[in-house]
């Protein structure tokens, strides 16, 4: 089970392990969009720090309807207590988990601020 909380903006936040290449790790909080269609985005920065692998570019619909080419990377994250491999791809923003990240996964939010959320997996 994943937890997290509802933030003052009532985004569900979850925090993760990320990790890179050469085993170098890193805490960081993440936003649930289920809006995205991904696994997750990343900061270009961390995705520097960690020295993930470049995998190439993926075409991304931003909500204002327009399109972007975004570097994407191929990084570990460790995934209620498993580690994960997914594509990141690096965003200027806040880092997201996207749907594919919740595959075969019930997601439960309280949506109020401080609400509980809560990750469980299905298999």
């Amino acid at each position: 089970m994943i937890e997290g909380v509802v933030n003052a903006a009532y985004e569900p936040v979850i925090t993760i392990v990320v990790q890179g290449q050469a085993g170098r790790t890193r805490e960081i909080e993440a936003v649930i969009d289920t809006g995205f269609t991904g696994f997750l985005t990343v900061t270009p920065s961390l995705a520097t720090e960690l020295g993930l692998d470049f995998r190439g570019t993926s075409r991304a619909t931003l909500a204002d309807g327009s399109e972007v080419m975004l570097p994407s990377y191929g990084v570990a994250v460790l995934w209620d207590g498993q580690p994960r491999f997914v594509e990141a791809d690096a965003a200027n923003a806040t880092p997201r988990v996207g749907m594919r990240m919740l595959d075969r996964h019930n997601l439960n939010v309280e949506v109020k601020r401080g609400g509980p959320v809560v990750i469980e997996s299905r298999a």
